[in-house]
């Protein structure tokens, strides 16, 4: 391992620079694997960046995609881009994963679909296991760190992914890919393009499905999806009518293991869905799943309205039902509005097993439009967008063990709504100045209006029945954005100011009590940067400072019906540098790397305790300490070989080690971790009947590397002799040892 890290110090001193450098519309782009390929023709383009927009950004091309797209979900084919964590509840990543961005997690990243908005409007996080294989029909993704451009949705608190899906097909074509692997994970792909007809026509679909037993106990994946295009195009005139969604079954994984709990069972051993059966042996639950279905519906128009302006526009629904099942023993009935019971030996029952089922109806719709003005120095674009939420929420009893009474089947133990409506205009600006600058200017007004109405699922103990949701707010959002770039030759410099501004999440009311509701959040984000490209070398940084007031935080502080919540925080920030590199000396070699260095702290933290994590809270004042999941140090390397239809890949990840709760303690700490990957493949072309046949097999975890990536932390204290003692817990995601998936992809 030491051996590892030196090397990764040497290289970061030694080559520091730009993962890719990209161009706006109708410009080339120069990409990770050196791919240079146009933009032309996209349809949403007002919160994407270019080379003269002063912001910290990644692209990465359809072909950089299909590399490494084999099953696993996005968040893991996206790892290797600088300041990228991705996480998997499964250990193989593929179900339930997440991605951080310079620390911050998937509720503060905002993620765009042609410019419609992803997250989910209430708890602002993204499911990938709801849309399995996207990555199939993607076109492109940019990253862009920090606040970024304006753009729809949820505020952009860390990062903001802009994904485009797959242009109209102009020729007749079909593809069938198949992976296999460890864990029986699988992936089945079937892609096909009608190719113009009509003179204006086109029709493309995909269908595919994923599979995998999981590294971890029982944490299977049943993963089905689709994709489905109808196109008219006349000219620069484009009208396309697009779906894509997927359904998913998954075994929970989410409750993580102690160390202990893995010391006694192994690595791979899952809590979730454990009970005591009838004759006293340990039994699980067979159905402790989640279940859910979801549907993206997108109108888009593009057209140009003479020389200088182009009008896009989407109209756009989503749709999202499901549910998930799970056994919880020993509950209190009345927890569940239940009656206690007498059992057939006349001892009153008040707690017993049973099942409840989660219960999520989503609507999601709206539409949006933006118009550009292109000519000369200047390049102006405005536009707006209009999106409605409708969530209902659920619980219903499925089961009771040997319950005595009245019980309705799928009795109904809470029920709420929410609804959310968001709107946004906005302003960009990009002026050519004398002497290679040019001046970026971006303003966005964003208005919310939330409510929650109805019983939570959480019950409140003074009142004896479930917590009463009633809340109603508004914000209004006003986002400047400025920046100043220079571009000559190879060289690329830009140094800008950001305000971003995000409301609270469904679950910091409804874990909270109105006692305590949080306001909203502001960052001021400042980015500076300087890259030098040529054709055998790339360097560059960039730095950034990302100062929070109000960031909600986990402080261990319980609200009155015993849920942890989330606090505002007067005084944060994240800062950091991101170095970026590449080096190709000959045609068949090229040598990719990047590495982050930040700080990440909450000042002047107070931590609270319970006794018994329930009564009688003690605070800790903590000083100055580190941001939960923000590790200090990254470093992502890349060693690419081709050699005619042959490629190889080492792909490496150096993670530091990071704190899980916001209090520095050493019992909730994620150890540091090198990972590294080997990808072999070859591919033929031009064989009968087939135009490009791609044999690829990837290594995982190469070096057998035991390591976790993500976790929860808790803690309480007891009274010896009146003096409190702390004890702290925490749950570790295990991660994967060596595993292999192999993949065959045919093109016709």
């Amino acid at each position: 391992m030491k051996r590892f890290l030196s090397l990764g110090s040497a290289v970061v001193c030694a080559a520091v620079a730009p993962w890719a450098v990209a161009a706006q519309n109708q410009v080339n782009v120069v990409e990770n694997d050196s791919l240079v390929y146009e933009l032309k023709g996209v349809e949403i383009t007002a919160n994407r960046a270019g080379v003269k927009t002063p912001v910290a950004y990644t692209n990465i091309s359809r072909n950089q995609i299909a590399k490494v797209n084999d099953g696993r979900d996005l968040p893991s084919i996206l790892e290797m881009v600088p300041s990228i964590i991705s996480t998997s509840d499964a250990g193989a990543g593929i179900g339930y994963s997440g991605i951080r961005v310079r620390g911050t997690d998937g509720s503060r990243i905002n993620i765009t679909a042609n410019g419609v908005p992803i997250n989910d409007s209430e708890s602002h996080n993204v499911y990938w296991v709801n849309m399995p294989d996207l990555a199939s029909s993607l076109r492109d993704i940019q990253i862009q760190r920090g606040a970024g451009t304006s753009t729809n949705g949820a505020g952009a608190f860390g990062a903001s992914i802009n994904m485009l899906t797959d242009a109209p097909a102009r020729d007749r074509s079909a593809m069938v890919s198949v992976s296999y692997g460890s864990f029986n994970s699988n992936k089945e792909t079937v892609k096909v393009s009608s190719g113009l007809f009509g003179e204006h026509w086109t029709v493309d679909a995909r269908f595919s499905h994923v599979g995998s037993d999981g590294y971890i106990d029982r944490a299977f994946s049943k993963l089905w999806s689709y994709m489905g295009q109808l196109a008219w195009r006349n000219g620069e005139t484009s009208i396309r009518l697009l779906g894509f969604g997927g359904k998913e079954k998954t075994y929970m994984a989410w409750d993580y293991a102690s160390k202990e709990d893995m010391e006694k069972y192994g690595r791979r051993y899952n809590p979730c869905g454990e009970y005591t059966a009838a004759d006293g042996s340990t039994a699980y639950y067979p159905d402790q799943c989640d279940n859910f279905t979801q549907h993206h519906i997108q109108l888009l128009f593009n057209s140009p309205i003479g020389n200088y302006v182009t009008v896009n526009a989407a109209l756009h629904y989503t749709k999202g039902d499901g549910y998930y099942d799970q056994y919880k023993t020993k509950r209190t009935l009345s927890e569940y509005g239940l009656e206690p019971f007498v059992d057939p030996d006349g001892n009153l029952v008040k707690k017993s097993d049973l099942i409840r089922l989660k219960n999520n109806d989503n609507d999601f719709g709206g539409g949006m439009f933006n118009v550009r003005y292109n000519r000369g120095l200047l390049a102006l674009t405005g536009g707006g967008a209009f999106n409605y939420h409708r969530g209902n929420h659920f619980g219903q009893i499925k089961w009771v063990r040997n319950y005595v009474g009245p019980i309705d089947p799928l009795q109904q133990y809470y029920y709420n709504t929410g609804r959310k409506s968001d709107g946004n205009v906005f302003v960009r600006a990009d002026v050519n100045l004398p002497f290679d600058l040019a001046a970026y200017g971006d303003l966005q007004y964003r208005h919310i209006h939330y409510t929650i109405k109805g019983q939570s699922d959480n019950f409140d103990w003074n009142t004896d029945d479930m917590a009463v949701l009633n809340l109603h707010r508004n914000w209004n959002f006003f986002n400047p954005k400025v920046g100043l770039s220079y571009n000559h030759g190879g060289t690329r410099a830009y140094i800008s100011w950001s305000v971003a501004h995000k409301e609270p999440t469904r679950d910091n009311f409804t874990d909270s009590d109105p006692s305590h509701y949080p306001t909203a959040e502001r960052m001021f984000d400042y980015e500076a940067g300087y890259f030098y490209n040529t054709s055998l070398f790339s360097v560059g940084a960039n730095l950034y400072y990302m100062d929070y007031k109000d960031q909600l935080v986990v402080t261990g502080q319980l609200s009155d019906t015993g849920n942890p919540m989330s606090v505002n925080v007067p005084e944060s920030y994240r800062m950091g540098v991101e170095f970026q590199g590449s080096l190709s000396p000959v045609s068949w070699f090229d040598w990719k790397l990047n590495a982050t260095l930040s700080r990440n702290r909450i000042k002047n933290f107070v931590e609270y305790v319970y006794e018994d994590e329930w009564t009688n809270p003690i605070s800790i004042d903590c000083g100055n300490t580190p941001i939960a999941f923000s590790p200090d140090f990254l470093l992502q390397n890349t060693f690419n070989f081709k050699f005619y239809g042959a490629e190889a890949s080492l792909m490496s990840r150096y993670v530091s080690s990071q704190y899980m709760n916001n209090a520095r303690s050493a019992e909730a700490k994620l150890d540091a971790y090198f990972v590294s990957d080997l990808l072999l493949a070859y591919s033929f072309k031009n064989l009968p009947s087939v135009k490009d046949l791609r044999l690829g097999v990837t290594i995982y975890n190469l070096f057998n590397e035991k390591y976790c990536n993500n976790g929860y932390a808790g803690a309480g204290y007891y009274l010896d002799n009146g003096t409190p003692v702390i004890y702290r817990y925490a749950g570790y995601a295990a991660q994967a040892t060596t595993n292999v998936l192999a993949t065959i992809t045919m093109t016709f």
